[in-house]
């Protein structure tokens, strides 16, 4: 400290009471160096900033280990059920379709007019009834003429075969003319000119008959190509008459009376429909899931909505074997008698089948599935009355229970709204003995 500065300190063994004023020639203290002023700026707050932060992480702290101490300590009571193994069936509904069992569509085969029909949409036929007739006169005149001309080929036949008679007669007699008139040739009676003409009308005769023959080999064919022709109209012509292929309705009718038909239009509206509803056919989609139970033989009921209480039992009769590949399902159809006609095609029904399980399942009510960030788990009660909590894949959801894919193997304890205090390993008490879980499938 220099001169000026102990200049301005009392001393100790004076008493003053009121503070000298410095002397006039006194020089001012000199200032604070900047930096202490910045250190002192920086670490007052930095210093206040590391105890609030230290207080605030231990608080935080403190909470956590209450709540876990509290989660610990917390006991609650809680309603359990039991897991149920499952290896009924699996009852599948379907919406599904009747179809008729077999369609036709009867276009016309032979030219004309419709004379006469005889059934209208909704009329019952037989197999073999007369539904419609048609008059085709054009065909009728062609049936004849190629029925005359079978005629003649005929009489052509009979006429081939007597020239064969014929030629075979007259080459008998030459090759006797021959005979004799060789032989009289060679004993001088005979002139050798006669006898090598007698030898030259044989040979004719021959070739005649091999004519003969060969006319009558051309009479035959020409007899098959008439009647074959002759079939051919006859064919055509049972066409006139229209008859119902099978039993069965008609649904359709685009013609009537006076109608002009033509022979092989198959790309318009045909004349008739005839479906047979006795059996029907159910069209049904089973989904990828449950495709692989489908077999043929596989029992199902179906009903229709417009028909409370009635069930119609069937049999699934084919299936496509291929999935579709857009909708990821199986064409199934099902054959169900319908004696007394009350299903008809086009009805939408539903349809059920008892697949038989691939595995068995298991089942708990939707009450103990729990969905958090871990997935879907279930808290299962071990013996020491803790939870663990098991993660499981919901297979199918029936409403109030879930049939599980894996996970659980059936018979544990699973909890029923469990509280969302609980944690892995709490500790809880059952509420009311534990109540079986209803299999939904």
């Amino acid at each position: 400290m220099n001169d000026h500065s102990k200049a301005l300190v009392p001393s100790p063994a004076r008493e003053v009471t009121v503070s000298a004023p410095p002397p006039e020639n006194a020089a001012p203290s000199p200032p604070e160096p900047p930096r202490r002023r910045v250190l002192l700026y920086v670490l007052v707050p930095l210093a206040i900033l590391i105890a609030l932060g230290s207080y605030l992480h231990w608080r935080t702290y403190a909470a956590a280990a209450d709540v876990q101490q509290q989660q610990r300590d917390f006991v609650p009571d809680v309603r359990v059920a039991t897991a149920q193994a499952n290896d009924k069936p699996v009852e599948l509904h379907l919406p599904g379709q009747t179809e008729a069992f077999d369609v036709a569509n009867l276009f016309p085969r032979a030219t004309g007019y419709v004379a006469e029909r005889l059934v209208d949409i909704g009329s019952v036929v037989h197999k073999g009834d007369l539904m419609l007739r048609i008059a085709a006169p054009d065909l009728d005149q062609e049936l004849a003429q190629g029925r005359a001309q079978l005629d003649q080929t005929e009489a052509s036949m009979v006429q081939a075969r007597a020239s064969v008679r014929s030629a075979e007669a007259n080459t008998k007699l030459a090759d006797v003319t021959k005979y004799r008139e060789t032989t009289l040739a060679s004993q001088g009676w005979q002139t050798k000119q006669n006898a090598d003409s007698s030898v030259a009308n044989f040979s004719v005769q021959t070739a005649g008959v091999s004519s003969a023959k060969a006319g009558v080999v051309v009479a035959q064919a020409n007899q098959k190509a008439q009647q074959a022709a002759v079939d051919r109209l006859q064919a055509l012509a049972t066409f006139e008459r229209i008859t119902a292929p099978f039993d069965g309705v008609v649904t359709a009718r685009n013609i009537d009376v006076g109608d002009l038909v033509t022979s092989g239009t198959s790309t318009g509206a045909p004349l008739l429909t005839v479906e047979r509803d006795d059996p029907m056919r159910i069209a049904v989609y089973v989904p990828q899931s449950s495709a692989i139970g489908i077999r043929n033989g596989l029992d199902a009921k179906v009903t229709v909505p417009e028909m409370p209480g009635r069930v119609f039992s069937g049999k699934v009769a084919r299936s496509s074997v291929a999935l579709d590949p857009t909708s990821r399902s199986l064409l199934t159809e099902v054959d169900i008698a319908n004696p007394d006609h009350a299903l008809h095609p086009g009805l939408y029904v539903d349809v059920m089948f008892q697949i038989p399980r691939q595995q068995p399942g298991v089942e708990v009510p939707d009450e103990a599935l729990i969905f958090n960030a871990n997935g879907m788990q279930v808290a299962v009660v071990k013996p020491d009355d803790t939870v663990h909590f098991q993660t499981v894949q919901v297979y199918r959801d029936f409403g109030t229970s879930a049939e599980l894919r894996d996970g659980l193997k059936g018979g544990e304890q699973v909890v029923l709204q469990a509280p969302v205090q609980l944690a892995e390993g709490s500790k809880i008490r059952v509420a009311k003995p534990p109540s079986p879980a209803k299999p939904g499938g």
